[in-house]
């Protein structure tokens, strides 16, 4: 289904599906599994992890052993963090409990307070086994655009020297992107998940060209039965915004709001 579904992401797809089956099939893991998807928005970060859910749960993100939690839907004001840090180790402990096997997926990571994050720490760290329950079998997913600008700088250096992006390689992008442990103004860097590792895997989602996104819109025409053109695939990525300004290579949101173009042809 990655390589049917997911466009443009060749680092993703073989991260993602390594890592969890892996991880699956691992008769004892040591701890969580913990993964951060890192890209522009519409690249594909959100689709991946539902994708994640719907593999591992009939239900995939209705299933009660899957949780996601949105930054500043869930937890929007920062007086309110002691309150939220409770809430959110309850949730976590309820879920465990209640399954052998959890999904947590957290969006917008980055706008995560950091005490929010070293509060959950203990759920992904080496599992200590003082009779407490154990969460080794549980997958962590932090979504997060941070990084993106950098992660988007490599592939326009590999366009521009005229090589094909599927050499990008892993080491080269997480080395970037882990460089984000400096600490900012962010949360994420804050907290204690970078400075401990407990990361397992930083996973890049490139920026999309153009023929990704006539991809998405296929797929999005096809997901609703209808009938498309190649032309009206054309048309759709052409409403698309791309950057920069001079190669106009990458699409601004990605696949975001594709869908909702097509509405604009029926």
């Amino acid at each position: 289904d990655l390589n049917g579904q997911l466009h443009g992401q060749h680092l993703a797809k073989e991260v993602v599906v390594r890592a969890v089956q892996g991880f699956l099939q691992s008769p004892q893991p040591e701890k969580a599994l913990v993964l951060s998807f890192h890209g522009w928005s519409g690249t594909g970060k959100n689709f991946v992890a539902r994708m994640v859910a719907s593999h591992l749960y009939r239900d995939g993100l209705k299933s009660e052993c899957v949780r996601v939690f949105i930054s500043l839907f869930h937890f929007p004001h920062h007086k309110y963090v002691e309150s939220y840090k409770a809430q959110l180790k309850k949730q976590i402990s309820e879920t465990v409990q209640l399954c052998k096997q959890s999904l947590f997926i957290f969006d917008e990571a980055e706008k995560l307070h950091f005490s929010l994050l070293d509060a959950i720490k203990p759920f992904m760290a080496h599992y200590d086994n003082k009779g407490q329950v154990d969460y080794r079998r549980s997958i962590f997913l932090f979504l997060s655009n941070l990084g993106g600008n950098t992660i988007n700088e490599v592939a326009l250096d590999f366009w521009r020297a005229g090589r094909a992006r599927e050499e990008i390689s892993m080491e080269f992008l997480e080395q970037r992107v882990a460089a984000l442990q400096e600490p900012a103004e962010n949360g994420y860097a804050r907290s204690h998940l970078l400075q401990e590792n407990l990361i397992d895997f930083f996973v890049p989602f490139l920026p999309l060209e153009y023929h990704h996104v006539k991809l998405c819109a296929r797929d999005a025409f096809l997901a609703r039965g209808l009938p498309y053109t190649e032309a009206a695939l054309d048309e759709v990525a052409s409403m698309m915004v791309f950057v920069p300004k001079e190669e106009k290579l990458f699409s601004a949101q990605g696949c975001k709001s594709v869908s909702q173009r097509i509405n604009y042809f029926l």
